[in-house]
Parts: structure tokens; sequence; C-alpha cells
């Protein structure tokens, strides 16, 4: 498939931009957050003082008349799994960034740290139904393979069921992985899903909001566009009735999430469209890691 230069331009660009920080801070700390599925056997060496006691191989130490011991190596072999809602919602933006452009960010990072340290990168992406997955693999290419379908995929659907992709990630997902979920949670009735797949694989909701979505600001006359239904409402943004309401309404919205999120019980990272949105997740694995 051809790809259009601006959308190779911005995966060589977020590579660059990305490849720094995942070198310099992040690789290490999600090596250490993520540990392997076991220890094998590597090799022996001489046993120095201060090593266990318990990795003495006697028989070796029998037949050359010096103290071995056994060297094991960590079988990482993990798989990371990008679960990325496309729907209309993520689309929006007041600063700096569109929320979907923040979770391609993010998803660069940790798929690149992932790169870095051997393991199995995949993606779904999903609105009210899954859209497009991607098998996960290793290698820095198919990491920019990752990043050129988040830029690229056009989705079919501008609506929101987190379940639908949870459900799929449930059939497909054969060993333990570590799913990161990215969306706004504009959602309902998702919390069952993901407590059953959280039961599996190790599984983290990233989510990724906008201020100006909880809090309306006074600008007069404006046009309040429904990304997911295609509705438009014109309304009196400088009426204190009305931000009132707004406000009223999107608070309820956040509690039914809330819960939603707590019921389901996983690992938790918030993030805000517009702010230093690499912190939250840095922040995340340092507090993983007992930092």
């Amino acid at each position: 498939m051809s790809l259009p230069p601006e959308i190779l331009k911005k995966v060589k660009l977020l590579e660059i931009n990305t490849r720094k920080l995942v070198n310099s801070t992040f690789a290490g700390q999600y090596h250490s957050a993520f540990k392997g599925q076991g220890m094998t056997f590597a090799d022996f060496r001489e046993y120095v003082p201060g090593d266990d006691v318990r990795s003495i191989s006697w028989p070796l130490t029998a037949r050359t008349g010096k103290v071995y011991i056994k060297k094991f190596e960590e079988e990482r072999e993990l798989t990371l799994m990008l679960a990325v809602d496309v729907s209309g919602s993520v689309d929006f933006g007041s600063k700096d960034y569109f929320k979907g452009e923040v979770i391609t960010h993010l998803s660069a990072i940790l798929g690149f740290g992932a790169a870095q340290n051997n393991d199995n990168v995949g993606l779904i992406l999903f609105s009210d139904q899954v859209e497009h997955y991607v098998p996960p693999k290793k290698g820095r290419g198919h990491i920019q393979r990752i990043l050129r379908d988040l830029y690229y995929h056009k989705p079919k659907s501008r609506e929101t069921r987190i379940a639908s992709g949870l459900e799929y990630l449930k059939g497909i997902l054969k060993k333990r992985s570590t799913i990161f979920l990215f969306s706004d949670f504009d959602d309902e009735n998702f919390g069952s899903a993901l407590r059953m797949v959280s039961r599996k694989h190790e599984t983290v909701a990233v989510v990724v909001r906008d201020p100006c979505e909880d809090e309306i600001p006074d600008l007069g006359l404006v046009d309040l566009h429904d990304p997911e239904t295609g509705e438009v409402l014109t309304v009196d943004s400088s009426s204190p009735v009305f931000r009132r309401a707004y406000a009223l309404q999107m608070k309820e919205q956040m509690a039914l999430r809330e819960r939603e999120l707590r019921k389901a019980q996983v690992d938790r990272i918030d993030v805000t469209a517009g702010e230093d949105f690499v912190d939250p997740l840095i922040g995340y694995f340092r507090k993983k890691n007992g930092g």
C-alpha cells in the first residue's frame, strides 16, 4: 500500500522526537516494570564471595575442584498490545494536540521502548467495532508500521463501544500480555469487559481528556458538534445557566466513567491533552518500579 508522503514524514518525525526520550529514560523504566515470564539457564561461572550459594552447581564443582555457580537470564518474550480508541470523540483538542494525536505520541514511546527490549508489539483500533488489527511482532520497522496505521486509518464508525475491543483481545490473546488501553472513556458499560480482560492480562487504562470538555468557556453563540452522532446544537455559552448545566452534565458523565474504571480495578494513567503528556507515563513507570 502506497502511503502519502506527509504520513511518512509524520512517522519519521515522531520517531526522531521519541528516540531520545526512549534511549535516555524510558527503555530502562519499561524493562524494570514488566518482568519476563521466568528465568532460563545461560552459563556457568566461578563463584565469588557474595553469590547465592543456592546457585552453586555441585556436580561441576566436584568434577573441576573449583566452585561454580549457574547463571540465569530473564525470559522476556513479552507481548505489548496497544488498544486504541479511534471513535469521533478522540478527534478533538482545544490546545496544541487533539486527543488522538496525544494517543499516537504515547503509543510511539511505548512501542519503541518495547522494541528496544526486544518485545512483541501489537495494535488494535476500535470504535464501536474492531476497526483494525496488527498481530504482535518485534522490531523498529514493525513499530513504524503501527504508527503509519495510527496516522492513516480512517475509521468506519464514529461511535464508541470499548467492550468490543476488549472482547476481541480476550479472544485472540492466548498468552499473558500487557495491554495499554487508550481512550477518553466516553462510554458506558465497559467495566465488566475490562475486568474480565485484566484477570488474565496486565491492563493499564490510559485516560486522555481535554480540559475544554469539562467546562465550556464564555464564547458567546457557538455551535457544539457531537463528533460521534454528527448532531450540531447552537448554544449561548455566555449564559451562566447554560454553563452550569453543561458543567453538571459533564460532572455526571465523569462520575459514571470513574465508577466503571473503579469496578474494573486496573492500573490507570490520567493524561490531559494540551499539557505535558509524557510526565504521567513516566510517573506511572517510576511508581510501578517503586520510585
